[in-house]
């Protein structure tokens, strides 16, 4: 049974989170419109045991953490504490040796700092929970391509990269400035990095891990539509050097399988991986960005340094995930059933999760959900829920200007972006 609050402007997306999770695991979708708060639904199970999803259950959002170490990063950029375009190197002096002296903060924050590999770095899985060991191997490394060139979606690697930056910059742990410079201000509880808290630890979901032997970063996307849309995004694939190696190194850990869903990723903070959110933190946060950097009062960053941050950096297909993400300062294209928002960023995980804003259409949305499978940066579920929330937005700009908008489509495209 699904919990909560849809306007019904929004109920398209009320109906897709009630088939969605009739086939299983549990789920959370939250919209902000126009700086208000439209959806906070929930709906579906968080463990195996059957125990429902409840209003302030928390889901280990993987890549969707990306995004909000990210803009942790661009409060302090605001505040003038760093520049984009400052070598790394001049806030993180050790850092710069192994060839690495000219990386700025725009190369690590667009992917395109030559660093995505992960496994050659560690001689087990779990030193991924040790932070000091992975910004050590990290300042030793060597760009495996050329910096400031094509992107390679730094899949782990980015969170102790940007996360470093942000604890050097700041002289505080990453997870004290999300807290502090976002959380508090905002009235968000629900933005953790990891947690040794036992409370914030009974209200995390379980993960619904891939079976064993499954190809648990392919990517099943389900529908025909969504297919030729892929299709058309990875049609510059042909003229990239194809390296399997680099894909594996940068998205897969180690043969520990197992960490990424067991309890002990709990343990110690993950920053590019294990955030654990509810629907209704992320999308408070994002809905800030969607209206230009501040919500209810209270100013993020300014709307100058909201235009730097999502401003395209690259639009060629990434070396690690093959297709174009559009990459702006550590946030993507919004993709949906209904086409790519060309006016929307954020970030999405593996499992399904993520976030967005679209200051165009002040909109922002999130969804969270414990179970495994899809792609590295989400799946047709929340691409259909985003086009749900599109529409909702439809509505509500016909009816201001006094007509009505069409009925939700069946199954949309996935081709041409939404302008």
């Amino acid at each position: 049974m699904i919990q909560g609050y849809c306007e019904p402007e929004f109920s398209g997306v009320e109906r897709v989170l009630h088939k969605q999770v009739r086939s299983g695991g549990g789920a959370a979708v939250c919209i902000y419109h126009r700086g208000r708060k439209v959806v906070d639904l929930w709906a579906g199970v968080r463990d195996t045991e059957g125990r429902p999803w409840l209003s302030d259950t928390l889901s280990m959002s993987f890549s969707t953490t990306k995004g909000v170490v990210a803009t942790a990063l661009h409060v302090l950029a605001d505040r003038g504490l760093c520049r984009y375009d400052d070598p790394v190197a001049r806030y993180w002096p050790e850092f710069g040796q192994a060839g690495k002296s000219g990386i700025t903060l725009r190369h690590i924050l667009s992917h395109r700092a030559g660093l995505p590999q992960l496994r050659p770095l560690l001689d087990r899985t779990d030193r991924i929970l040790d932070w000091d060991y992975m910004v050590r191997a990290l300042e030793r490394a060597k760009p495996r391509l050329r910096p400031g060139g094509d992107s390679a979606y730094h899949a782990l690697t980015y969170g102790w990269l940007a996360g470093e930056i942000v604890q050097r910059v700041s002289g505080q742990k990453l997870i004290d400035v999300i807290r502090q410079e976002i959380g508090e201000p905002l009235g968000i509880e629900d933005l953790h990095i990891g947690t040794d808290d036992p409370a914030v630890k009974a209200r995390v979901a379980a993960l619904d891990a891939p079976a064993p032997g499954g190809a648990a970063l392919s990517a099943p996307l389900m529908s025909r539509g969504l297919a030729r849309g892929l299709r058309w995004l990875t049609r510059g694939v042909a003229r990239l050097p194809i390296d399997p190696l680099l894909m594996q190194d940068a998205l897969i850990p180690g043969e520990d399988a197992e960490l990424m869903f067991g309890p002990r990723i709990l343990e110690a903070p993950v920053p590019a991986a294990n955030g654990l959110f509810t629907a209704r933190s992320l999308g408070r946060m994002y809905a800030a960005l969607s209206e230009g950097g501040a919500l209810d009062g209270v100013r993020l960053f300014s709307k100058a340094t909201l235009r730097s941050a999502s401003e395209i950096q690259i639009r060629r297909p990434d070396r690690v995930l093959m297709i174009p993400m559009h990459w702006r300062l550590g946030y993507h294209s919004a993709f949906t059933t209904a086409g790519r928002i060309s006016s929307a960023f954020g970030h999405f995980g593996y499992g399904g999760s993520g976030a967005w804003a679209d200051p165009k259409r002040r909109l922002a949305f999130a969804m969270v959900n414990n179970r495994g499978g899809g792609t590295p940066f989400g799946d047709l579920r929340i691409a259909q829920l985003g086009a749900a929330a599109l529409h909702g937005a439809r509505i509500v700009r016909g009816r201001s200007a006094g007509r009505e908008a069409p009925p939700l489509p069946a199954r949309a495209g996935f081709i041409a972006p939404v302008r």
